[in-house]
Parts: structure tokens; sequence; C-alpha cells
């Protein structure tokens, strides 16, 4: 099993209490986000457990504990970005804060279990294509050899997330000036020792330099832990994501961050009422079980391949 800590949640910055309770428990209850009184209980033990893969704005609290991580295999995507407190309202300082949290962490654990994420990119008149390459360069240079790999994507407009783009002011770069964009950003990239790829794009960026991209990678799982993994692309993701199959333990509507363009959180109001219930010492996040939940344990199962290795003498 591959565990995704969390597309629905910033754990990592928020909630790392309750998820290393969990690891030390060895079990987690997960709520399903479309039926609500049923609960998954995920077993969460090494044996189990392939990879983790976390993703965050801020790692900074994991960073003392990571060593209660030494028996599984782990990557961060790390989103940093260029945008001000106006976009991701309680997002540390970049320059000031974030950028040495990444490169701690980077030289913790190694520059190719970080994955730099600079998305998603939206356009506004004060965030233009001119700002954005200056910014994303200004990052880049700092983050030289502390990643190998940067994962761009442009925003998608969701229908809880439309009023705020109205609000910013978002426009979209015509074909033309979006390309010029797109190479001048890869060549940022190549300069500064990097992979760039798309996530979750629907247009083919190959010709600018930018590959498809794989969040839930198999083949850099498979490099971090030694072995071949029989996993399938993720079926519960939008048809142009990459993604092998994993499984979630956030829940929605818990993140703090506060970004404008979150599709993760459908009011501040839900926000707050549910952090209100935040219980380190709960087996589900930001949540209390009663009597008409059904709890399910879900089966989950190590998809390494141990196959004998022969050899000729």
């Amino acid at each position: 099993m591959i565990l995704s800590v969390s597309r629905r949640t910033d754990i990592p910055s928020y909630y790392s209490d309750w998820f290393f309770n969990r690891i030390k428990e060895g079990f987690v209850y997960v709520r399903n986000p479309i039926n609500s009184h049923q609960v998954s209980k995920i077993v969460l033990t090494p044996e189990v457990v392939d990879c983790i893969v976390f993703w965050t704005k801020n790692p900074k609290l994991m960073l003392k504990r990571l060593d209660e991580l030494k028996e599984y295999n782990y990557y961060f995507q790390f989103t940093l970005t260029g945008y001000g407190r106006d976009i991701e309202s309680n997002i540390p300082h970049k320059k000031d804060k974030m950028i040495p949290v990444f490169q701690e962490l980077s030289e913790r654990i190694g520059a190719e279990k970080v994955i730099w994420r600079y998305d998603p990119i939206l356009f506004s008149n004060k965030y233009t294509p001119e700002y954005h390459l200056k910014a994303f360069e200004q990052i880049a240079t700092a983050l030289k050899g502390y990643t190998e790999k940067c994962v761009i994507s442009f925003v998608d407009e969701y229908t809880k997330t439309k009023r705020n783009m109205e609000a910013i002011g978002v426009f979209e770069l015509k074909p033309p000036q979006l390309q010029t964009f797109e190479k001048k950003i890869a060549e940022i990239a190549k300069s500064n020792g990097m992979k760039i790829a798309s996530c979750a794009e629907s247009i083919d960026l190959e010709a600018c330099g930018i590959t498809r991209n794989s969040c839930i990678d198999k083949e850099l799982i498979e490099r971090i832990i030694g072995c071949r993994l029989n996993v399938n692309k993720d079926k519960n993701q939008r048809p142009t994501c990459g993604c092998v199959e994993s499984v979630d333990i956030g829940t929605y509507n818990t993140c703090k961050n506060g970004c404008k363009y979150c599709y993760a959180n459908y009011s501040a109001e839900s926000v707050l009422k549910n952090c209100s219930k935040y219980d380190p010492q709960s087996p589900i996040l930001c949540g209390v079980l009663d009597k008409n939940d059904k709890i399910i344990e879900r089966k989950v199962i190590s998809q390494k391949e141990h196959q004998l290795q022969f050899e000729l003498y």
C-alpha cells in the first residue's frame, strides 16, 4: 500500500502529532467523504505500507521527529510558490522561513525525496507571467542542489473556488503567450539542475521541455524502496492524473493554510468547525465516531514484487 498524507489537508503542517500517534498505534480511521457514516480502519504497519507520500507547504514540525519514520520509506511533495498572504494567508515568509525548511529537509533525507511543487500557477494583474518567472527563478536558485524535480500546474476552476478566482481577477494567457511562459520556466529549472514536469494538465507540454508527472510516482517509489511494485493507475483521480493507486488518510475541510485556490476546503466556517474537533490522540482526524458509524477494516497489503533472483555459475 502507498499511503497518501494527504491530498485532502496539510497533515505535516497542522496534524503531525496526530499522524505520529497513528503510526505508533499502527492504524487509523478514515471517514468516507461521500458516505459520512462509512469509516475505514486502515493498518499502518511497516509490513503493509510500502511508501508514504507527504503533501505539505510546511513540514517544519516533522523535522525533529523524522527518526520515528526509520522503518518506513517516504518522500515529500513540498509546495513552495511566490504568492503572498493574499493568496496563501497562513504560510510563513517564503524566503526567510520556508526555503530554509526545504533545504534542511533535503539535507536530512536527500534531494531525490523532496519534490518542489510550484503550483498551481494563476495569472492576475498582480501575479503576472513576469512576476512568476522572477519568483520561480529566485526560488529555483535557492533550491539548486536541494531537489531533483519541480512540478508545475495551472489553476483549475472548481465550483467551490470560482468566487475566489473572480475576486482575485484571474485570467488565462493566450496559447502563444502561455507557450513562451512554459519554455522560460523549463529553461530556469534546467539551468538549476532540475527536471520539470506538469501535474494533471490536459495540454501536452513536451515541446516546451516539460514532461507529464505522476505525483504518486511508481518509478520514484521503486527507486526508494529498492524493488518493483505491482500497482495500477489510480482510477479515482482525474483522467489527466498520472498517479498510481494510493490510500489517503486525510479529511476535507481541515486545512488551515487558507489558500484561495484550494479545492479541499468548502468554506472557512467548515474548517473552523472541523478543526475544533482536533484531538491528537483520536484515531480519526478532526472528528468523533458516533453510534451510526459503521467501521470496516479495509484490506491493505504490501504491493512489493518479491521475485527470486537466480545467478548463473
